[in-house]
């Protein structure tokens, strides 16, 4: 059966993944709390340290038996938490890249007892050697300056210098400032053009993202416009009202979403929307 299958499910992680197949998800795609004491519409950001490990290493062993042999995960953390995290995964797949997403934050405020923290940490992991990754999907074009320096014959012909370069270990892209057109009513909403990156590059064509921790949805809208499938969970209902909103959009990015009254355990996708 797959009726959870482009769907959206408003519940907790832990009960929803019993509703997944093992061995069914090509990618895990994942911001979990990060446990920095946000309000996310109840607790799970307000842990204390051990409980906030032991619920990590919890849904990480319901979560990964859902992935393909071939599959891979990746997942944002913060850097006060990533080496206990890391280790865990660790123990059950292997990384490839840590990678930094560089949030451009301005230059002003932050600490006078510590250097500003401006960026989130990324870990990406596979199960096997022979895990999907589309690299031509996600290179980055050079610039007509870096073409037109590189126009002697030797380079004439040059597929590297068509296609564009592999994306390095560090993201610089801008956070979703409140005014951005993508913004919704998520306080850690992440921006589009990661979450697609990912997506393209680890997930084949028509193949399964799972995300337990759906958040804005932005995960559900990048495998949906990037033409894979998509399931996963949220606890909140009104975030899970925002979800519905945008997946049932035209097109995105959309600014955020009426707050409306939703029915708990209700799966979201286009048609219910």
């Amino acid at each position: 059966m797959t009726g959870w299958v482009d769907q959206v499910f408003c519940e907790d992680a832990l009960t929803g993944l019993a509703r997944i197949p093992d061995a069914s998800i090509d990618l895990i795609l994942t911001d979990p709390p990060y446990n920095l004491g946000k309000d996310y519409g109840n607790a799970s950001d307000q842990q204390s340290v051990e409980a906030y490990l032991a619920w990590t290493e919890q849904w990480i062993a319901a979560a990964l038996p859902k992935l393909k042999p071939n599959g891979s995960l990746y997942i944002f953390l913060t850097w006060r938490f990533a080496p206990e995290i890391f280790v865990m995964l660790k123990k059950r797949m292997t990384m490839m890249n840590e990678i930094i997403w560089d949030r451009r934050v301005p230059s002003m405020g932050g600490s006078v007892r510590s250097y500003s923290s401006v960026h989130d940490t990324i870990g990406f992991f596979v199960n096997r050697k022979d895990y999907f990754f589309d690299l031509d999907a996600v290179r980055i074009p050079y610039d007509a300056e870096t073409k037109k320096a590189r126009s002697r014959s030797i380079f004439v012909g040059a597929k590297w210098l068509e296609v564009g370069y592999n994306p390095k270990d560090v993201w610089s892209v801008s956070r979703l400032h409140r005014e951005h057109p993508e913004r919704a009513d998520h306080p850690t909403q992440k921006p589009l053009e990661i979450i697609e990156r990912m997506v393209k590059a680890s997930c084949p064509p028509g193949g399964i993202v799972l995300d337990p921790f759906m958040g804005s949805g932005t995960t559900a809208v990048a495998a949906r416009q990037a033409g894979r499938r998509f399931t996963g969970f949220e606890l909140n209902p009104a975030y899970c009202d925002i979800i519905r909103e945008r997946l049932a959009a035209p097109e995105v990015p959309v600014a955020g979403a009426k707050k409306r009254k939703s029915a708990k355990n209700a799966p979201l996708n286009e048609e219910t929307a």
